[in-house]
């Protein structure tokens, strides 16, 4: 089984909840892959630009940034979500069962507290910079960190999740117990 299938394969999708935040982590793959999409075409508008026409668009730069941000912080969501997420689970496969399903907590548990601080900080950083306006395409500042805001809220919202099903017995993950 492939990390993809084995990542969607650890939610039941039997309850509403779970295809409520599969529904979720589909929104935010189609906005992550049409962000890559819009990135690849505005920078070969660029290289034509720069290299055919003599005249740089000095707009993409700028909304390049922007797109980084909406790919990395939504992709890093549905990662959490899918379970595909970075992780070192060399420590987790030699350790008992049980002790294997509490390092799976503590990672679901150190994943919550630092979503809530993504949410916490890039909430008050987006407040803070929306009166200001990006240059070169004028658009909102805090637009920057909004996609760490909405991504640390999803992966909150999918840390706590994945602990839900652990209390219920319902979390199908390998590194839990087999």
């Amino acid at each position: 089984m492939s990390d993809a299938q084995e990542g969607t394969a650890a939610t039941d999708s039997g309850s509403g909840l779970d295809r409520l935040l599969d529904a979720i982590a589909a929104l935010c793959r189609f906005i992550t892959g049409v962000s890559l999409v819009v990135l690849t075409v505005i920078f070969g508008w660029l290289v034509f630009g720069r290299y055919v026409l003599n005249a740089t668009p000095t707009w993409v730069e700028q909304a390049a940034l922007l797109l980084v941000m909406v790919i990395a912080f939504l992709g890093a969501a549905v990662g959490v979500h899918e379970h595909t997420h970075l992780s070192v689970s060399l420590l987790r496969g030699l350790v008992p069962a049980w002790l294997r399903t509490v390092f799976v907590v503590a990672t679901d548990l150190l994943l919550a507290g630092f979503g809530l601080l993504m949410l916490i900080y890039g909430g008050q950083l987006t407040l803070f910079k929306w009166g200001s306006l990006i240059p070169l395409i004028g658009l909102p500042e805090g637009l920057r960190s909004l996609p760490l805001t909405v991504g640390g809220g999803l992966i909150v919202l999918f840390s706590l999740a994945h602990l839900w099903r652990v209390v219920q017995g319902r979390d199908l993950r390998r590194d839990t117990i087999e």
